[in-house]
């Protein structure tokens, strides 16, 4: 069985923010070798996700304004984990998406199902952050 691994680095200019990664994950794909397996693509910090659905900016319009209805940001003063920081809520954001996604490997291709692609999920943007991609299979 073959094992491979690399880092994803991200830096989103807004606070919250979804990134299309499925290029850069396929890329990894390509240079590990495995043509058969399962990867998993998992976000490195707490306030960041990784998810597997539709590229349609509507939908991304939708997700942020309802993550922002679950856990608003403001006001910063109604979380007690906001001392510090102004964070909280994007520690909430990102529990409810999830913290990674992982994609089945099939004669060296994602085997995704109809529109899916694996999106990087900023819920606190103001620091460089990264993603593993952790490739396993034969």
């Amino acid at each position: 069985m073959k094992s491979y691994h690399e880092e994803l680095w991200f830096e989103t200019k807004r606070r919250m923010e979804f990134v299309d990664i499925t290029d850069r994950v396929e890329a990894a794909l390509a240079r590990s070798g495995v043509k058969e397996g399962l990867c998993l693509v998992n976000a490195m910090h707490i306030t960041a996700s990784v998810f597997v659905n539709d590229a349609e900016s509507g939908l991304h319009a939708d997700f942020a304004d309802w993550l922002e209805k679950q856990a608003p940001h403001e006001p910063v003063s109604s979380y007690r984990h906001n001392v510090g920081e102004d964070n909280a809520d994007a520690h909430l954001k990102r529990q409810i998406f999830g913290r990674e996604a992982v994609v089945a490997i099939t004669e060296g291709r994602f085997h995704f199902g109809p529109w899916e692609r694996i999106f990087y999920g900023e819920f606190d943007g103001r620091r460089r952050k990264r993603v593993l991609v952790k490739i396993i299979g034969e």
